[in-house]
C-alpha cells in the first residue's frame, strides 16, 4: 500500500502537533519531527505537574499556618495536635485563608487548640 504523503489526515495531524508547539524555541516550534518530541515531553510534564501542584499548595498552606501560629506562641505540629484533641475539623486551606483574612477568628481557633493541649 503506498504512503499517503499529501493526505488530509497527515496534514491535520502535523498541523495539530505544530499548533501545540507554538511558542517553542528554534526548530522545536517549526520542524515537525522536533516539535513532536517536544510536545510529547511538554504534555507529560503538564500532566505530572498538575498533580504536583496539589502538594505544593498544601506545603504553602502549612507554611502560612505555621507562621501565624508561631506569633501565638505555638508550633504548627502542636497546633494541629490541639485541634485534633479539641475535635475541630478545619482543612489547611481554610486555616491558611483564615490566618490571612480573619486574624480574630484564627486566634479563637488557636485558643481552642491551646485549651485542648492545656497550655
Amino acid at each position: 500500500m503506498p504512503r499517503a504523503i499529501d493526505g488530509s489526515k497527515r496534514k491535520d495531524h502535523r498541523k495539530k502537533i505544530l499548533k501545540l508547539a507554538k511558542g517553542f524555541r528554534g526548530r522545536r516550534g517549526t520542524n515537525f519531527k522536533a516539535a513532536k518530541d517536544a510536545v510529547v515531553k511538554a504534555l507529560t510534564h503538564a500532566y505530572v505537574d498538575r498533580r504536583d501542584r496539589k502538594g505544593d499548595m498544601r506545603s504553602l498552606w502549612i507554611t502560612r499556618i505555621n507562621a501565624a501560629v508561631r506569633e501565638q506562641g505555638l508550633s504548627y505540629s502542636r497546633f494541629i495536635e490541639g485541634l485534633t484533641k479539641a475535635g475541630v475539623v478545619i482543612n489547611r486551606k481554610a486555616l491558611s485563608n483564615m490566618a490571612i483574612e480573619d486574624p480574630a477568628a484564627f486566634k479563637a481557633v488557636v485558643d481552642a487548640s491551646k485549651k485542648a493541649l492545656g497550655v
